[in-house]
Formats: structure tokens, sequence, C-alpha cells
């Protein structure tokens, strides 16, 4: 078992608290499947930077958020993703693996 990340990337704003709404009702259900596999349900992200080794840097990722979930391997944690409601959105979940360092 590994922890896997999904990191979201576009998908829909709401624009009404009935939409909002329902959104919230439609993670909460996505959520409520993955049950124990949850490691971290994760947050939305708003605003972006990027710092590289020369002290520049750029704004605007494509990322909208993240989870951290627990699964068998990486082909399960995509299957996982496939339910995503970022997904109806027009989004798309790019899952990782992780790697597990001592320190």
């Amino acid at each position: 078992m590994g922890k896997y990340l999904f990191a979201y990337r576009g998908g829909m704003m709401a624009d009404t608290d009935e939409q909002r709404q329902a959104v919230m009702q439609a993670w909460g259900e996505w959520f409520g499947k993955l049950g124990s596999a949850i490691v971290d349900p994760g947050n939305p992200f708003a605003g972006s930077t990027s710092v590289n080794g020369n002290g520049g840097g750029s704004a605007d990722s494509q990322l909208t958020g993240y989870s951290v979930i627990n699964a068998d391997s990486l082909d399960a944690a995509g299957a996982l993703a496939e339910g995503c409601p970022v997904l109806k959105g027009g989004g798309s979940v790019d899952v990782y693996e992780t790697i597990e360092v001592s320190m």
C-alpha cells in the first residue's frame, strides 16, 4: 500500500449558491466512496507562484487543488480518480505515486 497524490487541474467554478452546494455534495459523496483510502482530502488552491534556482519566478499554475490517498498501485489510484467531481467540470486529475523518504 502506498500514498498517491491527486493533483487537480481545471474544472469549473460554481456561479450560484445552489451550484456550490451541488458541487460540495458531489465531492462529499466521492470522498465517502473513497472511505479509508483518504489520507488527506486536501484543499483547493488560490494564487500561486513558482520559484526557480535563478532567483526568478512565475505565477498562475494550472493546478487547482490536491488530495492524498492510499492505494495498492498506481493503476488502483488511477481507478479511484476516475470518479472525481473535477472531471465533470472539464478538469483532469494527475495521479502521482509518492516515495517514502526516511530522515
